[in-house]
């Protein structure tokens, strides 16, 4: 089994304020045109005017002359987009402040309320020795969050009274930067319905008709529980599910583990949700084993439909990889409102893939995100039950009970210092392993029940 698995985002709302009827055009974007496979605008946010001058309604602004430190983007009309962050030059700085945002949607030409943007400070990411983490490309950001299709935006990011001063005085990071991210047209589906199988070219390589050399490396990865360019992974009893990961382990699963692995769930693969395998690095990077779960939100809102989950996912990838810095999407798993369950980042569902969920505890573990935003909201139970479902599986490959207690080393962070041995839940919460809300108060509070659920679907006493 070892040597298989190691083989290869609140909302504040105010009035809405009357805007004029021209806007001014995005002569400062840079973007990537409009296409199917999505695009990116990146604006720079530039210093507004003393507060007393600012457009009045803005909540958690302060109108104190001695809070200069304000950063943001006049009303401004723009490509369509459908996810918003900011990011900002040094991924060791922290933004200690407010950031808002409010959207022009294109269905009803409206403006939205001001919006919140949880300032989660790169909790989600690499560890501090991580490659990825040193690679240069490597930004702070905001958490993302999901607007819906809009074509005009306005930003304000102010500093909080009293914030640390960065080496220039300034209050805030330098390189602040709005993101605006298309996700891009849904994948069609194939005309027949079905999913494609491997073909051999004439050097024994595996290649399939119509899949790019990024996208059959992803879609390889997870053989041989589907297809080659598969557009999901099926559900198997749990009798079928241990079948499964015996064959794929070669015989290498221990029989102690065999009994306690969870039916598997269906699962969306990356070529199902529409990822462009050409934005992530090339190649997959593992770790030796899965010792823990750690559950997130993605703080991203709740105002999406599941329909438009792959185009929140879409967009969460952009967003890590071409905003961020990041080599892939940061999350192994992502589970909509709708409990349905996504793969993540690329390299195979079944194997321990290295992700940049956790700061400071990527090793070793794997990360699942639910799709939103659970500090008042309560999560979904179908939500909730896919991850015990998922976790009953992957937790199960590798012979975890999901009530036990695990131990695992910190790789640096602001909870531990690197090096330390800290004693966790196999199934916790993002907040065990980072001062940090995240998954969400509401979440949080579900993983009791799912730690007996996970349990209870291995078949354990």
């Amino acid at each position: 089994m070892r040597g298989f698995l190691a083989s290869s985002i609140g909302v504040a709302t105010a009035a809405v304020l009357a805007l004029p009827l021209a806007l001014p055009t995005p002569a400062l974007a840079e973007s990537v045109p409009v296409a199917p496979a999505g695009s990116t605008q990146s604006l720079p946010l530039v210093p507004l005017g003393p507060a007393v001058d600012r457009t009045p309604g803005v909540p958690g602004m302060s109108a104190s002359p001695q809070v200069p430190e304000t950063q943001g983007l006049p009303v401004r009309e723009v490509k369509t987009f459908s996810l918003v962050g900011v990011v900002w030059d040094d991924v060791s700085s922290q933004l200690h402040g407010l950031v808002q945002v409010r959207t022009r949607s294109t269905r009803t030409a409206t403006w939205s309320d001001w919006q919140d943007v949880e300032t989660h400070n790169s909790e989600h990411a690499a560890d501090p020795d991580a490659a990825e983490r040193g690679s240069g490309r490597v930004r702070g950001a905001t958490a993302p969050l999901w607007v819906g299709e809009s074509d005009g935006v306005e930003v304000r990011v102010q500093a909080e009274p009293g914030a640390p001063a960065t080496r220039a005085r300034a209050r805030l990071p330098s390189g602040l930067r709005i993101e605006l991210i298309d996700p891009g047209a849904d994948q069609p589906a194939a005309p027949d319905g079905k999913n494609g199988g491997p073909v051999g070219d004439d050097k024994g390589e595996v290649v399939a008709p119509g899949l790019s050399m990024a996208t059959a490396e992803s879609s390889a990865a997870n053989l041989p529980h589907a297809a080659l360019g598969a557009n999901e992974i099926t559900a198997l009893d749990k009798a079928d599910s241990t079948a499964d990961a015996v064959f794929a382990s070669d015989g290498a699963l221990s029989a102690a583990a065999a009994p306690f692995i969870g039916p598997r769930p269906r699962i969306v693969t990356r070529k199902g949700w529409g990822a462009d395998e050409s934005l992530r690095e090339s190649g997959f990077v593992y770790t030796s084993t899965v010792k823990a779960a750690f559950v997130h939100h993605s703080a991203s809102g709740n105002n999406y439909a599941c329909k438009d989950a792959p185009a929140v996912l879409r967009s969460l990838y952009r967003y890590h990889v071409l905003s961020s810095g990041w080599r892939d999407i940061g999350y192994n798993f992502a589970v909509d409102k709708c409990g349905t369950v996504y793969e993540g980042r690329a390299g195979g569902v079944s194997k321990a893939v290295l992700g940049a969920h956790t700061l400071g505890f990527n090793s070793n573990s794997v990360g699942i995100a639910v799709l939103g935003t659970y500090s008042s909201t309560a999560p979904p139970e179908v939500a909730v039950d896919a991850v015990a479902r998922l976790t009953a599986w992957k937790l199960g490959l590798f012979g975890r009970d999901p009530r036990a207690k695990t131990t695992l080393t910190s790789g640096g962070g602001n909870r531990y210092p690197k090096g330390k041995n800290v004693s966790m839940n196999v199934i916790s919460g993002h907040r065990d392993g980072f001062a940090t809300e995240c998954p969400g108060k509401q979440l949080y509070g579900q993983l009791g029940a799912t730690r007996t659920s996970s349990a209870k679907l291995q078949g354990r006493p």
